[in-house]
């Protein structure tokens, strides 16, 4: 349906449903604007005034399809208020799915009732103070920077494959849970054969959650990057992709 901002976040559930609506909005453009999927798995849909391409299942592209239902598997654990992160991550070898060459971090709070996650200074504004305007304005804010970045990176190369990361909130989540379409991670961490750089891109609060996004890409990637962009978003944070997740989902090319 088409991405639309509600006049009103005065419920839980008006809030995740945003939430939802921009985490698939964020994915479909990385993958549409980096080359993953092909022109046939992408709907057009508006933002406001941002015309967006939508990921969609599309019968002659399984990666596509494999992507949509993690998202669904995505939705669950944010539904429960369990997920913390979300790390898609690409690679480049089959047979090595931990060496990867670009990834995606989602990070979730919530604010009600639920884990708290400091995301530091930048987290200035209290949950009472948020406005639909607030949400709206970073939403349209984080999608044009993601539009912006993407088509200033250095191309990926050919033949990549993704695959997606589910951290959680250990204290509240149950040990066994595991949504639909994941399973145990039997390994460590990810990481880089070059050198990584980190990208704050930006976050969107709700009064409910809040959302932030973050890229490591290698650094040759980011030389036409304009600096300008990178001003703000440009972190010297040794790498951190994630420790041990309890989620490995099959790879999908």
């Amino acid at each position: 349906s088409a991405v639309v901002f509600p006049k009103k976040i005065v419920t839980e559930q008006q809030s995740l449903m945003l939430v939802k609506r921009l985490l698939a909005v964020a994915v479909s453009c990385i993958t549409y604007l980096r080359g993953i999927f092909p022109e046939s798995a992408y709907g057009t849909r508006y933002m406001d005034d941002v015309c967006v391409k939508i990921l969609r299942e599309d019968k002659n592209c399984p990666g596509s399809t494999q992507l949509v239902k993690w998202m669904l598997g995505c939705y669950d654990a944010l539904q429960k208020k369990y997920l913390r992160q979300i790390v898609l991550a690409v690679y480049t070898q089959l047979e090595d799915p931990q060496t990867v060459t670009e990834c995606y971090h989602f990070k979730f709070k919530y604010t009600h009732n639920g884990p708290l996650l400091d995301f530091g200074s930048n987290d200035k504004k209290s949950d009472s103070t948020i406005t639909c305007a607030d949400t709206k304005k970073a939403s349209i804010l984080l999608i044009r920077k993601i539009y912006v970045l993407m088509q200033n990176l250095s191309p990926l190369p050919n033949d990549v494959c993704l695959t997606m990361k589910l951290l959680y909130y250990d204290e509240v989540t149950p040990p066994d849970y595991q949504p639909p379409g994941f399973k145990e991670a039997k390994d460590g961490g990810l990481l880089f054969n070059e050198e990584p750089m980190h990208l704050n891109v930006g976050e969107v609060p709700t009064p409910f959650h809040l959302l932030k996004l973050k890229i490591t890409t290698e650094k040759q990637r980011m030389e036409n990057v304009d600096k300008n962009i990178l001003k703000q978003g440009e972190t010297a944070d040794p790498l951190q992709v994630c420790g041990v997740s309890r989620d490995d989902p099959e790879e999908e090319r």
